[in-house]
C-alpha cells in the first residue's frame, strides 16, 4: 500500500493526471492522502493548485471527495497555494464551501484535545506508522460531517463526527473485547461518556 501511495504522490507531484485518476479509480479513499511519512502534507488537490492545472482537474478531484479545507504541513489549503502562485483561474473550484460553521478557535481547541486522545489510545502506532492526524476543518465542508481514522496495528481506530460545537469520538480495537470508548470533545477537553462496547 505504501508503494501505491508513493506512486500517487509522485504522479500528482509530476502533474501526471491520467495516472492520478487511474490510481484513484482503484483506491478512491486515497484522494486526500499524501506521501506516507512525507513532510509537505501535499495531497493531489494541493498539487493541482501548485501546477496551475486546468480547472477541470480540480473539479474532478473535488467530485471524487478531495477536501478543499485540507491543509499542508505549512498550513495552506489548495486555494491558498493557487492564490500565492497567481493561479487565479483555480480559485473558484478550490475555494472551500463550508456547510457546518465552526469558529477557528473552537476548532483548534477541539482538534488539540482530539489529537491528545488519539495519542493516549494509540500513540506508539501513530509514531511507528508516521500517520498524519486528522484535521477537523475538513468536516465543515462535508454534508455528513463524519470520518473514520484507521490505525494500522490497532485493528480498529477512531470514528468521529461533528455535532454542533462538539466532536463525538468512538474508538476501539476489534481484537480486544470491551475496548470501545466514546468521548465527547469540546473546546474545554475530552470527556469519556461510554466504554466497554465492541
Amino acid at each position: 500500500m505504501i508503494e501505491g501511495r508513493d506512486e500517487l504522490a509522485d504522479a500528482a507531484r509530476d502533474g501526471d493526471w491520467p495516472t492520478v485518476f487511474e490510481l484513484l479509480d482503484k483506491h478512491p479513499d486515497w484522494v486526500n492522502g499524501g506521501r506516507v511519512g512525507g513532510s509537505s502534507g501535499f495531497a493531489p488537490l494541493h498539487q493541482a493548485a501548485w501546477h496551475g492545472s486546468d480547472p477541470d482537474i480540480a473539479h474532478q478531484l473535488v467530485a471524487r471527495g478531495a477536501w478543499r479545507t485540507l491543509r499542508t504541513a505549512q498550513g495552506e489549503r489548495a486555494a491558498d497555494i493557487a492564490h500565492r502562485m497567481g493561479r487565479h483561474h483555480l480559485l473558484a473550484p478550490l475555494t472551500p464551501v463550508v456547510l457546518h460553521e465552526l469558529p477557528a478557535g473552537t476548532s483548534g481547541s477541539i482538534q488539540t484535545h482530539f489529537h491528545t486522545l488519539i495519542h493516549e489510545r494509540a500513540g506508539e502506532l501513530i509514531t511507528e506508522h508516521r500517520l498524519r492526524l486528522p484535521e477537523l476543518e475538513t468536516l465543515t465542508e462535508q454534508r455528513n460531517p463524519a470520518c473514520w481514522f484507521a490505525v494500522p496495528g490497532m485493528y480498529g481506530g477512531f470514528k468521529y463526527r461533528l455535532e454542533r460545537a462538539q466532536l463525538i469520538v468512538d474508538s476501539w480495537c476489534r481484537v480486544v473485547g470491551g475496548s470501545g470508548q466514546r468521548h465527547v470533545i469540546d473546546e474545554n477537553g475530552a470527556r469519556l461518556v461510554a466504554e466497554g462496547f465492541v
